[in-house]
């Protein structure tokens, strides 16, 4: 099966630094890498509320560079450092961005994330006909 890379404009000097693809097309699905909440510029919020509308607005854009919406996500996990001190403002903040049919969702705690004072990652897979 052949496979190809959605990079958007935004994320190519990060996908040729990392060798990675924010996102790949196999078959009628789309794989995106794990997001952040890093800002434009690289730098990471102090607020988790930034933080976590970052991310979204990220796997927005890997969606977009593919012709999907959020409505195309069928899975979602999310990792979260200190998940009980934000889950509240994540869950409400993800329900402005997903919708019915909701998708699979597995959220987890952990210790710690590659990036510095980040709180939240977030990997998707998103479903289309034709990519």
């Amino acid at each position: 099966m052949a496979k190809r890379a959605l990079i958007p404009s935004e994320f190519r000097a990060a996908a040729d630094q990392l060798k990675m693809s924010p996102g790949i097309v196999s078959g009628d699905h789309v794989f995106l890498t794990g997001v952040t909440g890093s800002d434009a510029h690289g730098q990471m919020p102090d607020d988790a509320e930034t933080q976590i509308r970052n991310a979204f607005e990220k796997i927005g854009s890997v969606l977009r560079a593919g012709g999907l919406t959020f409505g195309s996500i069928v899975e979602m996990t999310s990792y979260h450092v200190g998940l009980r001190d934000h889950f509240g403002l994540f869950d409400a903040i993800c329900l402005e961005y997903l919708g019915e049919p909701y998708p699979a969702w597995t959220a987890v705690e952990i210790a710690g994330l590659r990036r510095e004072g980040a709180i939240v990652e977030i990997r998707v897979i998103a479903h289309a006909d034709r990519v």
